[in-house]
């Protein structure tokens, strides 16, 4: 989702009065023909806004709020639900964590012997989207944005969500709202408001029968993509063979 040009403008006036295009530009580090193609278009994306608001040291949640599209996004900004904190531990850290904990170097409630990988990992998006899920939400997603069903499968398969998706599905959701802009990538887990510490603490206090069950539900998930994904790529490889 992009912002209005013309609302871009005004706000880009406010923040920087007297800062020329260009100058906007080399603070962002944006090229300044991408800047001047989105505002022919008429439309800016929020990577455009978020890029120039931490250019001059404005949080993104609050620059973004100042849109239509974005209104609430600061009001609505919570600290992440634990189900959200552990969608964004990697599999390989659970399975380090199983078995730390077999061997005793780690125990429930202390401090974890070894540094999580940074986030988002390779299947943040989907491990969020299904963390958050009441039960239907990809068709109250679907139905309250007009996007395809496929085109949200689609979406989740590759690893990422629009920003106005991950923004809705976090609205249906009742989690906070700039949670799938931290997933997605497009905020800093600080400038959404996550804990620095947060998943480390949420993975530290989970019992051995959840943490066992939470690496077999993932796992599963994970071996089905990668089903899907060496079909698709033996499908291919026979296409090609056939047409050779």
């Amino acid at each position: 989702m992009a912002v209005a040009a013309k609302a871009f403008q005004s706000w880009r006036a406010r923040i920087a009065p007297d800062a020329s295009v260009s100058e906007l530009c080399r603070q962002a580090d944006i090229k300044r023909s991408t800047l001047a193609q989105q505002l022919v278009r008429g439309k800016v994306s929020v990577e455009t806004v978020v890029r120039i608001a931490r250019a001059y040291r404005i949080s993104p949640v609050l620059a973004l709020s100042e849109f239509d599209d974005y209104g609430d996004l600061a009001e609505h900004t919570q600290p992440p639900a634990p189900a959200e904190y552990l969608s964004q531990v990697s599999p390989m850290d659970l399975l380090r964590l199983i078995v730390g904990r077999s061997d005793e170097i780690d125990c429930v409630g202390q401090p974890l012997s070894f540094a999580l990988a940074p986030m988002p990992h390779r299947y943040s998006v989907r491990t969020w989207f299904d963390a958050v899920d009441p039960g239907d939400l990809r068709q109250s997603l679907a139905a309250r944005t007009g996007v395809a069903p496929q085109n949200l499968s689609a979406q989740l398969s590759a690893g990422r969500l629009s920003t106005q998706l991950s923004v809705e599905a976090a609205r249906i959701s009742e989690v906070s709202l700039t949670s799938g802009l931290v997933v997605t990538g497009l905020l800093t887990p600080d400038e959404g408001g996550w804990r620095t510490d947060g998943r480390e603490s949420a993975l530290s206090h989970l019992p051995d029968s959840e943490l066992i069950l939470l690496a077999r539900d993932w796992l599963d998930g994970l071996g089905k993509q990668l089903r899907r994904q060496e079909q698709d790529s033996s499908h291919d490889q026979t296409l090609w063979e056939n047409l050779g």
